[in-house]
Formats: C-alpha cells, structure tokens, sequence
C-alpha cells in the first residue's frame, strides 16, 4: 500500500514538474522576443538624431513628450491605473526618469557628433558595466563567461575608435556614448527591480515622465523652432520607437537576466547601422564592420546560452 501511495504521488509529481518546468522556458522565450523585438526599436531610433534638425536635448525630449501622451491615452482607453504601490516607488522611478533623460541626451548626442554607426556601437559598452553592477547589487554571482563576454565586446567597441584624440568627432562620439551607456545601465539595474511589481509599460510612463520635465528647462532656453517634418520625426519616434520599444524591453526583464538583456542590446547597433546604410547612406568603415562583427559574435553567443537556460 504504501509502495502504491509513493508511485501515485511521484506519478503525479512527474508530470505537474515538467509543465511547471516547459511553461517558465515558455516565458523565457517570450521575454528574449519582446528584448530583441524593443532592439530593433532601438536601433531604429538613432536614425532621428539625423534627420529630425534639431539639437539631441531637444529630440530626447520630443521623444518622451509624444511617447508619454500616447502611453497616457492607452492608459485611459483601457481604463487602467497609474498608481504605484508606495512612496518609494514613486521616487525610485522619478531617480530613474533623470538617468532616462541623461541617456537619451548622451546617446542622440553621441550620433549627431560621429554617425549611427559609432553611437550605436559605442553604447554597447553598457553590458560590461552590468556585469559588474548587476552581481553586487543584486547579490548573485559574477560568472566568468559573462565577464568574458563584456571584456569582448568593449575590445569591439576599441576597434572602432579611429584615433583616441578629444579633438576627433568620432573620438567624442565615443565619448558621449559611453556615458549614455554607463547611465544606461544602471538605468537597467533599477528597471529590474520594478519589472517585478508593475507592467513595462507603466514603468515607461513614469519614467519618461520625468525625463519630459527634467529635460523641460533646457528645451525653454533653447527655444526651438520646429517644422512640419521635425514635428512628424518626434511622433513616431516617440510613439513607436519609444513607447513601444521601452516598455517591451521592460516587460522582457521579467524573465531575461539585465546582463543577458544588454549583450542582446549590441543588435541595436547592427540595426541602426543598416537602417543608416539605407536611409541615410552612411557607410561604416572598415574598423566599424570589424567591431560590428565582434558585437555580434558575442550576442549571438550570450542569446542561445539563455534560451538553453
């Protein structure tokens, strides 16, 4: 009998183990889509810094402007809450909605100085941070393949550096995508943690809130003029390219790892470039295409590792 009662629960147990196990690859696999998806939103992003005329502070604030409005309006026809669950988080998020403007300044400016190619690549760098920042905040332990990954990927991002002089615009461009990077993670490491309580896309509205008012100051002393065409370039980029791509990459974090996350982010930079290619006719460079390839190589690696758990 009780030979018979063991069978029946382990034959029981078996099973309902397998499901539970085939359901959280399945959540796994829709998190990496909704990440690589919001990359490609990222990607094409960059290409705004060229062609809406206007400074990067300026753009990075028509962004989440437009991308706030829509997201406000999906909230209301859905008749959903924007509250949060405590104090805490509200300030939380308004800390993370500073580093959001901060971000987006850094990398449109990192682009308009250099090209696509270089802003784009450049921000890749934001892994090798993660991997460091991600362990000791969050207690878990720092895995070598990972630090090996970042160390490939920076020395990627080495190779496209034309010559290391401040003088050189390309050389800038780096600069100021390192920064966006740096912020950026960081900016990823905070998202982790509310990824865990509300929706990638409430997370996105309170975020680039903030970014809209923080951003506000400079936009008023600057004084823009915009046309027709700027006016179109800051809607879409802030409806489809923002709003949409950051609150699937949000939303991805759930079951995607940040550092797993930001090694996937150097597609971006294969994106834009190509878009670039396409739209605005720049073609990268001999040492680009090598760092390119170097990116890709350890992103494609990072991806198949996490899809097999």
């Amino acid at each position: 009998m009780m030979a018979y009662m063991r069978w029946g629960m382990e034959g029981d147990f078996i099973p309902f183990f397998n499901e539970r196990k085939g359901q959280e690859m399945n959540q796994q696999k829709k998190s990496l889509l909704s990440v690589h998806m919001a990359v490609v939103g990222f990607g094409l992003a960059g290409l705004f810094a060229k062609i809406v005329n206007q400074p990067a502070i300026v753009i990075a604030w028509g962004r989440v402007v437009f991308s706030v409005i829509f997201l406000f309006i999906l909230f209301k026809a859905r008749k959903q809450s924007v509250k949060l669950n405590c104090r805490r988080d509200y300030l939380l998020l308004a800390a993370a909605g500073a580093l959001l403007a901060v971000h987006w300044t850094t990398f449109l400016q990192s682009i308009q100085i250099s090209t696509v190619a270089v802003g784009t690549l450049t921000f890749s760098t934001y892994p090798l941070f993660v991997t460091f920042l991600e362990p000791y905040i969050y207690h878990e332990r720092l895995k070598r393949a990972n630090v090996v990954c970042a160390l490939v990927m920076l020395i990627g991002v080495i190779l496209i550096v034309p010559e290391f002089h401040l003088e050189n615009s390309m050389t800038q461009g780096v600069i100021w995508g390192m920064v966006g990077s740096l912020t950026y993670a960081v900016l990823s490491l905070m998202n982790r943690s509310f990824s865990d309580r509300y929706t990638g896309t409430l997370v996105a509205f309170y975020e680039q809130g903030v970014a809209a008012i923080v951003l506000l100051p400079a936009v008023l002393i600057l004084h823009p003029a915009f046309t027709g065409r700027d006016i179109v370039g800051l809607v879409i980029l802030g409806v489809a390219f923002t709003a949409g791509a950051h609150s699937l990459f949000i939303e991805g974090l759930k079951h995607v790892k940040v550092q797993t996350a930001g090694i996937i982010s150097g597609l971006e930079s294969v994106y834009g470039i190509l878009a670039a290619l396409v739209v605005l006719g720049e073609v990268p460079g001999f040492r680009e295409i090598i760092g390119g390839l170097v990116i890709m190589g350890v992103v494609f690696y990072s991806t198949l590792a996490s899809a097999k758990g």
